[in-house]
């Protein structure tokens, strides 16, 4: 899954079905739940007090951002077949680099939005340094990203794959 400069996001079908779900379940259960756990907590009485009022509150909260997010994330999204194997870096890969040419120095992580970011790997948002650094490059060239001094860091691709949940 990536971003490009006109807003477009592309998805893999299952990154599509799998964001579209927790969509609907934000918007039609959890939604229901968090109004009857608002409405519970009101009816204990002063508002000003109640720290069940007030959590509840404070989740809707988080839980309308998450659908704002999600509806806006799929309004521009465009459905796409994940990159294959082999051929350049791509968003949705597990890419393998070595730092400044030390092939004993490296780094695996998922290119790809926050919104495949998992637990079982690090992942690198195609537009942060690294990403966009590696983004397009083959196995084995040289790609170079700006560090947070200014400075520049070299890498060397040593492999990219599709990601396999």
């Amino acid at each position: 899954m990536t971003q490009t400069s006109e807003n477009v996001t592309w998805l893999t079908q299952e990154a599509y079905n799998q964001l579209k779900a927790e969509l609907e379940h934000l918007s039609g259960p959890a939604r229901a739940e968090i109004t009857a756990k608002i409405a519970a907590a009101r009816e204990e009485g002063d508002l000003r007090e109640n720290g069940g009022y007030h959590a509840a509150k404070e989740e809707q909260g988080k839980q309308e951002l998450r659908v704002r997010q999600l509806t806006q994330l799929l309004e521009n999204a465009k459905v796409g077949e994940a990159p294959s194997a082999g051929g350049a870096v791509a968003p949705g890969m597990v890419v393998t680099i070595a730092f400044d040419g030390d092939e004993d120095d490296t780094l695996t992580f998922l290119l790809a939005s926050r919104e495949y970011a998992s637990s079982d790997i690090e992942t690198y948002s195609p537009q942060s340094p690294l990403g966009s650094g590696v983004n397009g490059k083959k196995i084995g060239e040289d790609a170079q990203y700006e560090l947070p001094n200014g400075k520049l860091a070299s890498v060397k691709v040593l492999e990219a794959k599709p990601y396999a949940a």
